[in-house]
């Protein structure tokens, strides 16, 4: 098979959420290409997908929970392949979660799932999420940054909120803050005062990096 047809089965094997199929197209790939091809272009790319058919309705929250947790399982099997500085040394403690009133969840679990694979200890602490929770997680683990996803033009202001309350804490020269979701922008993170932005998880990794690296 073409590498092309490779990373198509491996989108296909996420977007049928099926977690043996998953598993069945990562052992086949695993030989010919590389593990983070595999996640980004492969494994990820399906699970765009999948939001948006989550968006379009083609899809239900059980089906996106299935292949998330597929995704995740195949994750998994390529962490013993990945470069030693993916899987052995610790690049940095990163939070990531949705902001409060916000239950959008799919691009932010593809960018913990991503940021993991690359060699950062993630916390994912899930959707809708209460702004203190974040600061609080963020004390507890002793974060370097904090990722916050909003997905709807009315949560967005819970990015801003996070970081008021980081300020508050005198914690904001400590904790990177990386903002994204649809209606996130440059010009939004530079307005709040963001560290960084993130269109997708292959960018988010990249800034992390940058950032903490």
């Amino acid at each position: 098979m073409s590498k092309e047809e490779l990373l198509q089965e491996l989108a296909d094997a996420i977007i049928s959420c099926k977690k043996d199929t998953v598993l069945a197209a990562v052992e086949k790939a695993k030989g010919e290409l590389e593990p983070s091809e595999i996640i980004e272009k492969g494994l990820a790319a399906g699970m765009n997908e999948v939001g948006i058919l989550f968006e379009r309705g083609k899809l239900f929250l059980p089906h996106v929970m299935m292949a998330a947790d597929a995704m995740t399982a195949g994750v998994e099997v390529l962490k013993d392949l990945m470069p030693e500085g993916a899987s052995g040394s610790k690049l940095g403690v990163i939070v990531n979660g949705t902001v409060e009133g916000d239950v959008h969840d799919i691009g932010k679990s593809i960018v913990s799932t991503m940021l993991q694979s690359a060699g950062f200890e993630v916390y994912d602490i899930g959707r809708d999420v209460p702004t203190r929770n974040f600061i609080e997680k963020a004390k507890e683990v002793n974060a370097d940054m904090i990722g916050i996803s909003a997905l709807m033009t009315t949560t967005l202001q819970g990015q801003r909120d996070v970081i008021e309350l980081l300020k508050e804490e005198g914690l904001r020269d400590k904790i990177k803050v990386m903002v994204g979701g649809a209606p996130a922008t440059q010009a939004w993170a530079d307005k709040i005062g963001a560290d960084c932005y993130a269109e997708n998880a292959s960018e988010a990794v990249a800034k992390a990096k940058e950032l903490l690296a």
